[in-house]
């Protein structure tokens, strides 16, 4: 099984151990919990520190993520969250020459796959509109594929990130946010290929966010 496939399998299982947390948490005097779990799904737009990089391969150095994920919500402020996604596109091999990038008309399909963990802060938790903030770890996946099996590129990283966003309740329990997380992912770039022309490293960058909620 691929990396890839290894990710949606365990983020299934950690969905299916999640939706067992509110009976679980129903405390023995019948009084409702003050933690609540709330699913999501994820669409971003992450403009990569590795501009040149991805520039040369894709076009520009903006591109979509999407995902879906997890939150642990206590009634006091605190939040854990569990999230992953996905980018995948085919662009073409390249290199640089004098500062310059320029294609080799040969397709290379890039995907990144991360998992994120993330603890923060909600501000004035009972109000419709709610600031927050946290920071946290991932396990960033790599990976890219061409028409030439040897050319193949399959890693995975440590990172870490930032975010500050707002929470928007529509109604008790649906809501939408807004937010912008930074993220700094050292390591898999830079060892070969175009990024290593480029002298670019971290696969990290600025992501826009933007997610609907569904729970209390």
């Amino acid at each position: 099984m691929s990396i890839s496939g290894r990710l949606y399998s365990v983020a299934t299982a950690c969905l299916l151990v999640a939706g067992a947390v509110p009976v679980a948490a129903q405390p023995t005097t019948g009084q409702p919990s003050t933690i609540s779990l709330r699913g999501y799904v994820l669409a971003s737009g992450q403009r990569f520190t590795a501009s040149e990089t991805f520039e040369t391969i894709f076009g520009q150095s903006v591109q979509p993520f999407w995902g879906a994920g997890l939150e642990l919500v206590d009634a006091g402020g605190f939040y854990l969250d569990f999230g992953f996604s996905r980018f995948k596109k085919t662009g073409e091999r390249a290199f640089f020459f004098e500062g310059d990038g320029f294609g080799l008309n040969t397709p290379l399909t890039v995907t990144i796959t991360p998992l994120e963990l993330t603890a923060g802060f909600r501000f004035n938790p009972a109000s419709r509109v709610v600031p927050y903030v946290g920071g946290g770890i991932g396990s960033y996946g790599y990976e890219e594929t061409s028409d030439f099996e040897d050319e193949a590129f399959e890693d995975r990283h440590v990172g870490y990130l930032a975010v500050g966003g707002v929470d928007f309740r529509i109604s008790r329990w649906f809501g939408i946010s807004a937010d912008v997380q930074y993220t700094h992912v050292p390591g898999i770039l830079g060892t070969g290929g175009v990024s290593q022309e480029a002298g670019e490293t971290d696969l990290g960058g600025v992501a826009a966010r933007f997610r609907v909620l569904f729970g209390r």
